[in-house]
């Protein structure tokens, strides 16, 4: 694998992450800030209901594991290109 692919490979999964972190921000406020006499929306899941709120809680949690699991990636192809290098910071 060339070490600018993997650099493109984790730079691109790491804006997908902050992409679906901001709409997974997004979908948190406008589910807090809407009328409180509104019943709660709900994200259908087979026979189960499982309230939208809960969901998109889950939906930040998984970007952010995915930001930190793109950052690796690139650290990874980082210290590869050093090695290769032969170049230490």
């Amino acid at each position: 694998m060339e070490i600018q692919s993997a650099f493109n490979s984790g730079m691109q999964s790491f804006q997908r992450a902050t992409e679906e972190a901001n709409q997974a921000a997004v979908n948190i406020v406008a589910q807090t800030t809407v009328n409180h006499d509104e019943t709660v929306q709900t994200f259908e899941s087979g026979d189960q209901k499982i309230p939208a709120l809960n969901q998109s809680i889950v939906d930040l949690k998984v970007a952010e594991f995915q930001a930190k699991a793109s950052v690796q990636v690139i650290k990874t192809a980082d210290e590869s290109l050093g090695t290769l290098l032969d170049v230490t910071a």
